[in-house]
């Protein structure tokens, strides 16, 4: 296809934040763009359909992609983005809210996923674009089981990108760095939380948002989208911004005791 008709692509998570940006990026990069929220929303005025779907419900997710494939005939491209955080102590969080952020952030992932495999297999080609995070690469204190889910993305899109490429299709992931949006400000809070993590959680929270005011504009991770998805010959996965693939580097590539030292020195946690 042309640059100025480079497919159909759908977008999850796209009501704000990295997801519009990211859908509005492809839209100008001649997709035909299709984007989701929880509730309805207009199109937006530069061209973005906007369609309603919940990632964590089944139904929801098939009703979108035939959706899409009823207006537009065929997806080739899927930027599963939609996500929440989590912020606090481990075990201040019961096994239900835990299980709430998974079904988002991965099972969420895996829904759209499957909802769209068989169409791309028809197709002959597809690419799927999984959001992950540099949390998805080293330990994050006090967002572990935020952090649990994006490693679950590492793995699950590593090892399906291996099953589907004989198909035609590949999977991709893109890991963001620390970025600028509303992301923390819709963080969700531990559902049992401890007095023990009170000081600590609440420095997390500060150092949060003192990261995410000189964080990467959303703009950088929606061109390394752009990117991804026209690479003739894709990589597995694209850091977006400086800081993200300085922190690959060090994960990469140095002792596991320097890591520990520097991210605990990061964290403001004792040694």
């Amino acid at each position: 296809m042309s640059k100025t008709e480079r497919g159909i692509a759908l977008v999850t998570g796209a009501s704000s934040g990295i997801g519009l940006v990211t859908a509005r990026a492809l839209l100008r990069d001649g997709y035909r763009v299709f984007g989701t929220s929880r509730k309805p929303m207009p199109d937006t005025p530069d061209g973005v359909t906007m369609l309603i779907c919940d990632v964590t419900d089944d139904a929801s997710a098939q009703r979108v992609v035939d959706e899409v494939l009823d207006r537009a005939g065929r997806i080739d491209l899927l930027v599963n983005n939609a996500g929440i955080g989590l912020l606090g102590g481990a075990e201040e969080s019961t096994t239900e809210q835990a299980k709430a952020v998974f079904d988002v952030n991965v099972f969420g992932t895996i829904r759209m996923t499957n909802a769209v495999l068989p169409v791309m297999r028809r197709q002959g080609r597809g690419r799927i674009i999984n959001l992950s995070s540099i949390l998805g690469l080293i330990p994050a204190p006090f967002n572990a089981l935020y952090a649990s889910t994006k490693h679950a993305v590492e793995g699950y899109s590593e090892s399906l990108d291996h099953e589907v490429r004989t198909q035609g299709i590949r999977v991709v992931l893109v890991e963001p760095g620390v970025t600028r949006t509303s992301f923390e400000e819709n963080i969700t809070r531990p559902d049992q939380p401890l007095a023990v993590y009170d000081t600590v959680r609440a420095d997390a929270e500060r150092l949060m948002r003192e990261i995410v005011a000189k964080g990467d504009a959303p703009e950088v991770v929606a061109e390394t989208v752009v990117k991804a998805a026209n690479a003739a010959s894709p990589k597995r996965r694209y850091t977006a911004g400086k800081a993200a693939g300085q922190v690959r580097f060090i994960r990469r590539f140095l002792p596991e005791s320097v890591v520990d030292r520097n991210l605990r020195k990061f964290n403001r946690l004792p040694n």
